[in-house]
């Protein structure tokens, strides 16, 4: 799935501290979260934390202060749950070490890791107090206070309908510049490959009413861009409103099929999109992951322009006229291969996928697009190895999130299929991937050199504290210099940028990852999408 770039590697991205909630009690005991994966698992901290602020816990970031540790944990490859296993080796040792005139540490295994692996979680080495799967998190005050009592607890149930619509998470990114707002929950698609529906369970989604409420809370809190957060976004449905839920199912266009029935009923990804862009003309909107599936010939209730062009489907009209919405698309398109994708069931042809992209490109002049792929699926010859190096080379990505293929249990990969590509040779595939991948981006980069990109300013650059470092519209890093800017509408005084600024900046070179310029002004996002 969209791995976070933090923790692609499996590394733990504990997040900053946030001020205990107002009047909590003194000693009151502190947690400690830990998250891996992907940016789901960012967005479900945020709820853990917020159930756990209001049951009277205080938040450290401080491993050695803690009284509960908690790790929101991946499944979706062996090397994402081997980090988890290493990363309890060392709190182990912590627990050894822990003073005796304090409680005992207490730690927690939340997330698709505890849903897949419950028993072996409890068993090895009796490590783990709770394990908690994804639908378990309004349950985890019980859980604590049944670990309290020196027994482990769990409970790993999934829910039809947990969508944990009514819990405002407490945002955890740092500088409060951007967040993740989570609008759905499971996945229905059943790739051959795939874990994620065993492990976070059948789709459902927020009611509407809830997202905007979200968004709506985070413009007032001066967040300046938010990124909508499901497994498949486009195939959201909201069934709250009793009228709409009669409304046709959307259609496919050629070559896409589906593994489920056609779904009727409830408001679309569009009409969401169409009223969270409306909330702040200046905060930016993103969303992830779509499925390509679901992009052509959508039903829908969201009447957008009465100029629409024939067949365009109404999220990539929202793209192409809102000027909050990010002219950016995350494809997962997999492989490269026919032969591959049906092994995978993804629902379409290399031909078909094509051909949206074509569509992608000729709706949204300049759209910036990333994808996923996976080296070495099962059967895959150097023949669909090679097709897979073409697409790549044939759309030129801007981002890319590519990945050895891991059998995970439960799949239907691996009930039908055999995981015969060795491992060498995933190993040379997947690099050869990554290194066509980043010649692409890199020419696909390097035609934005000379070009003035607006960018949103997330703070100091990890590599020098002289230079700022941002992302444009198409989700690109931009790094600057942190230097005396004017203000475009000429009514305040030259200033130095802030997290959550908008910077005009001219790129004056390229890589296959990070664009590199000059600030010409901080403007508005409102004022650089009139001046163009």
């Amino acid at each position: 799935r969209h791995f976070l770039r933090a923790a692609a590697a499996g590394q733990p991205g504990p997040s900053p501290e946030l001020p205990p909630e107002p009047g909590s009690a003194p000693g009151a005991p502190k947690v400690y979260l830990e998250t891996y994966g992907c940016q789901m698992n960012v967005s479900d901290t945020e709820i853990v934390w917020a159930i756990l602020q209001k049951n009277g816990y205080a938040r450290t970031k401080e491993l050695e202060e803690a009284d509960v540790v908690l790790l929101v944990t991946c499944s979706v490859r062996e090397k994402a749950e081997q980090a988890i296993w290493n990363r309890l080796q060392h709190l182990k040792a912590l627990k050894a070490r822990r003073p005796r005139a304090r409680a005992p540490l207490r730690v927690g295994i939340l997330g698709c890791m505890a849903e897949r692996l419950k028993e072996e979680i409890l068993h090895r080495e009796k490590l783990v107090d709770v394990v908690a799967g994804p639908d378990a998190y309004r349950d985890l005050p019980r859980l604590l206070a049944v670990a309290e009592s020196g027994q482990q607890a769990a409970n790993v149930l999934l829910s039809l309908d947990e969508t944990y619509a009514d819990i405002l998470p407490v945002q955890t990114s740092a500088g409060g510049t951007t967040a993740f707002v989570s609008i759905m929950r499971g996945c229905d698609n059943m790739c051959s490959y795939c874990i994620v529906p065993f492990t976070r369970g059948r789709e459902r989604s927020r009611p509407i009413a809830s997202i905007l409420q979200e968004v709506r809370m985070l413009s007032d809190q001066g967040v300046k861009e938010v990124t909508l957060l499901g497994q498949n976004v486009n195939s959201f449905r909201d069934l709250s409103e009793v009228q709409f839920q009669s409304v046709a199912a959307p259609g496919l266009s050629r070559g896409f099929r589906t593994v489920y029935k056609a779904k009727a009923g409830g408001l679309r990804f569009s009409h969401l999109l169409d009223q969270v862009s409306r909330i702040d003309p200046e905060m930016r909107i993103r969303f992830t992951s779509p499925h390509p599936k679901d992009f052509p010939d959508e039903a829908s209730t969201v009447k957008l322009s009465e100029t629409s062009p024939d067949r365009l489907s109404q999220v990539l009209q929202l793209i192409q006229e809102r000027h909050n919405i990010c002219k950016q698309l995350h494809l997962p398109a997999q492989s490269g291969s026919t032969r591959i994708l049906e092994a995978m069931r993804r629902g379409y042809t290399r031909e078909a996928y094509l051909e949206l992209v074509h569509h992608v490109r000729d709706s949204i002049p300049g759209v910036s697009l990333s994808s996923d792929f996976i080296a070495g699926f099962c059967g895959e010859t150097e023949e669909d190895h090679l097709q897979t190096v073409s697409l790549l080379r044939e759309v030129r990505y801007n981002i890319g999130f590519l990945f050895a293929y891991s059998m995970r249990q439960k799949t239907r990969a691996h009930h039908r299929l055999q995981d015969d590509v060795p491992a060498d040779v995933k190993k040379r595939r997947l690099e050869q991937l990554i290194a066509t991948f980043r010649e692409e981006a890199a020419r696909a980069n390097a035609a934005l050199v000379g070009q003035a990109q607006l960018v949103l300013v997330e703070g100091p650059s990890k590599r020098s504290a002289s230079e700022l470092c941002g992302r444009n519209d198409g989700n690109i890093k931009v790094i600057f210099p942190d230097t005396e800017l004017e203000d475009a509408a000429k009514c305040g005084a030259p200033g130095r940028a802030q997290p959550g600024d908008y910077v005009m900046v001219k790129v004056t070179s390229a890589s296959s990852q990070t664009l590199r310029g000059v600030p010409l002004c901080r403007t508005t996002l409102s004022r650089a999408a009139a001046s163009h």
